[in-house]
């Protein structure tokens, strides 16, 4: 997962100021190109309160570049225009993208309240340039002339992006519905700032505390460790903890043999934001959906979605819909299936109860075992973090398109478990730098992402700074960092965003990989998945923590064998999240603010996946991508890039699979040539016809 704004520069505020307090309040480490190598961010120097004045600095100075364009009494030129848009907000584009970062994988209650504090001013900044008449009228006249231009092809698509999202943000309104998508704007941006940091204290509040050790059993000392250390942050000595991640269902489940205790968690996962109290979230959400409901009127779209899929590959609800809706059948006849093999289980147990949702993950490792004979705890020997990072998703990284990895201790960091790595190109020369930050903590938001740190492009000559973060446990002092299966699926899915990331560095900022339709995102990412089970790479890093032997052939046929149980569940709590989006985001602006519980259920009923045991993968009220990661109506993007993630690498296996041709041809195809072109005409480019479902439906088990 990664935030996807389409220019850090356009997400603003305008905060007047005098020229002189702008000079005085801008922070030394961000006022000015880093002395660090590749401009990497003077962390050493930062302090919390120094995003705040740098970003309303950073402000003014972006209204003043943009009121010069506007004002530019010189006929409008794609130079004078749209390049010169290109190179403003380098201060607030730099600050935002720290900040923004931060707030998310270490936060304060002093970054929290700056970005409560800005993001209102910064969604009025962007209004202010996006709803500019001048600036339009300028872009107008460009893209009525573009086929007269001499334009290059990428030149001529920007120039028609340019227009298409002025057009899109509201730059054909009336002044006064102008000023009325201003105030809407400014609400939603206010909501969704308080939404994060409200879950954030949500997920805290409802964190499970555990009175003895006996009820913990089933987990390993590793994962108690962690709930003694959580309980002394908390001044609950003697005491143990479990925090949430982000998901309904939490992964500790999985092992925890006191089934009392798997419901406690469970409830407690389902219940964020969703009682009453301080962090009660259910008002806020419904009135972020009223609200987004009648900006798509005022903008003349029926609803959310259908305002915000007029720029996405899917182009209506109806298609991505059809989408979700055709693979809804298989994927819940797979998980009742799945349910009637764990409640023989149980029964030959001598259980005496039915299954629920709580007991799902623990009986279905049960049933994994008994039929494939694997055992968690054995395969997490062979999958340790530092490993699998250097030998297996470098590795791979290497193989396919020739990278090359160094580790820099002369990089600062923003918190001291991350790690920074130069990346260097086939050809040696230095690509980007690449900060690892992997481990959880009290102030990261659950889950995994990626983003950039700086804003790379051929105009400011930088290349890209990219972090991944993610939540895995940390080990104990001196001991390994033994991953699941699934953290080093979700190592290899982020490096596939930071890969994309690298890879597709424009001229134009705006055209960089990540500001592609978010329902292709996802695609590179998952599509990098598929490596971390290719028996050169899985040989080269799924070696012993402690005797360095290779995985035994017998446990790798069991792992692959394993691969697609519980694609039933899987699938199908993927798919119920991603038809609650866009029945949260299909309400029309004259609906009435719903009651968040009623209308989930409603909803999922309605759309056939309300499976009792099988929750969405995210409720409403904590559902994070799509209320405040920029995910709204579009949580189906992670199914539509599964779609061309398995038809891609369909590709590859018919093809010779893993080779430095079949890397470079994908790189020069898919991921890098940024936003450049239609992505469909680009994937028809390197696959030769559309995708097709069917891949998907084959390496789900569906089919």
């Amino acid at each position: 997962m990664r935030p996807s704004p389409f220019k850090a520069a356009l997400i603003a505020s305008v905060l007047l100021m005098p020229s002189a307090v702008f000079a005085q309040t801008v922070p030394a480490p961000l006022a000015a190109r880093s002395t660090l190598p590749f401009n990497a961010p003077r962390f050493d120097q930062l302090k919390d309160t120094d995003y705040q004045p740098a970003i309303e600095a950073g402000i003014v100075a972006d209204t003043a570049e943009a009121l010069a364009s506007a004002n530019n009494p010189a006929a409008a030129t794609f130079d004078n225009t749209i390049v010169a848009m290109e190179r403003e907000g380098a201060l607030l584009g730099r600050a935002n993208q720290l900040l923004q970062n931060l707030v998310q994988s270490n936060s304060s209650d002093i970054l929290q309240k700056a970005n409560q504090d800005l993001a209102p001013k910064l969604q009025a900044h962007s209004d202010s340039i996006l709803l500019n008449p001048k600036l339009f009228a300028r872009i107008k006249t460009l893209h009525d002339k573009s086929a007269s231009l001499g334009l290059t092809k990428d030149q001529a698509f920007l120039l028609d992006t340019y227009y298409r999202r002025f057009v899109h943000a509201g730059a054909l309104l009336s002044q006064a519905d102008k000023a009325k998508l201003g105030d809407l704007n400014g609400k939603i941006a206010g909501l969704q700032a308080q939404y994060l940091e409200k879950l954030q204290n949500a997920a805290d509040a409802n964190a499970v505390v555990v009175d003895t050790r006996a009820e913990l059993d089933g987990l390993s000392d590793a994962d108690i460790a962690v709930t003694v250390e959580e309980a002394k942050k908390r001044k609950l000595d003697g005491k143990f903890v479990i925090v949430l991640r982000n998901t309904t269902q939490q992964p500790l489940m999985a092992s925890l043999k006191n089934r009392a205790l798997r419901q406690r968690l469970l409830t407690a996962s389902e219940m964020r934001g969703d009682a009453p109290g301080a962090n009660d979230l259910r008002d806020l959400i419904a009135t972020l959906a009223q609200l987004r409901a009648s900006k798509a009127k005022l903008l003349g779209f029926k609803d959310y979605s259908a305002y915000v899929l007029e720029l996405q590959m899917a182009k209506t609800p109806d298609e991505a819909k059809k989408l979700l809706n055709s693979l809804a059948p298989a994927a819940t006849a797979k998980a009742r299936a799945e349910a009637a093999e764990i409640q023989a289980l149980i029964d030959r147990q001598k259980g005496g109860f039915q299954l629920t949702a709580a007991d799902w993950s623990f009986y279905a490792d049960q049933v994994r075992k008994e039929k494939y004979s694997i055992d968690d705890a054995e395969v997490q020997q062979y999958f340790e973090l530092n490993r699998v990072l250097k030998d297996g998703v470098f590795f791979a990284a290497n193989k396919l398109y020739g990278l090359t990895f160094k580790e820099r201790t002369d990089i600062p960091v923003y918190q001291p478990d991350v790690k920074v790595y130069e990346v260097f190109d086939a050809d040696g020369k230095h690509l980007a730098l690449f900060y690892a930050d992997y481990f959880a903590r009290a102030n990261k938001s659950g889950g995994a992402w990626c983003n950039f740190l700086n804003q790379p492009s051929g105009l400011n000559g930088e290349t890209a700074l990219v972090v991944n973060v993610a939540n895995f446990t940390k080990p104990a002092e001196g001991q390994p960092a033994l991953l699941s299966f699934d953290d080093v699926d979700t190592m290899f899915h982020e490096f596939g965003h930071a890969l994309h990331a690298m890879f597709s560095v424009k001229q134009y900022p705006s055209q960089n990989g990540f500001n592609l339709p978010t329902d292709v995102i996802e695609f590179p990412s998952q599509f990098n998945e598929h490596w971390m089970l290719d028996p050169t790479v899985l040989a080269n890093y799924a070696k012993h923590y402690k005797t360095g032997a290779v995985m035994p052939s017998a446990l790798v046929d069991k792992i692959k064998a394993a691969k697609n149980y519980g694609q039933g569940y899987a699938f199908t709590e993927l798919l119920a999240a991603s038809l609650l989006d866009l029945e949260w985001h299909g309400l029309s602006a004259d609906a009435p603010k719903q009651v968040p519980d009623t209308f989930e259920a409603a909803a999922l009923k309605k759309t056939g996946v309300d499976l009792a045991t099988v929750p969405p993968r995210y409720r409403s009220p904590y559902f994070l991508h799509i209320w405040g990661n920029g995910y709204d109506s579009n949580y189906y993007s992670y199914t539509w890039g599964e779609i061309l993630d398995d038809d891609a690498f369909e590709w590859f296996t018919e093809n010779g699979g893993l080779t430095r041709a079949n890397g470079q041809r994908f790189r020069d195809k898919m991921l890098g040539p940024g936003y450049i072109a239609d992505p469909m005409a680009q994937y028809r480019d390197f696959r030769g016809r559309d995708p097709s479902t069917q891949a998907l439906e084959r390496n789900r088990g569906l089919r």
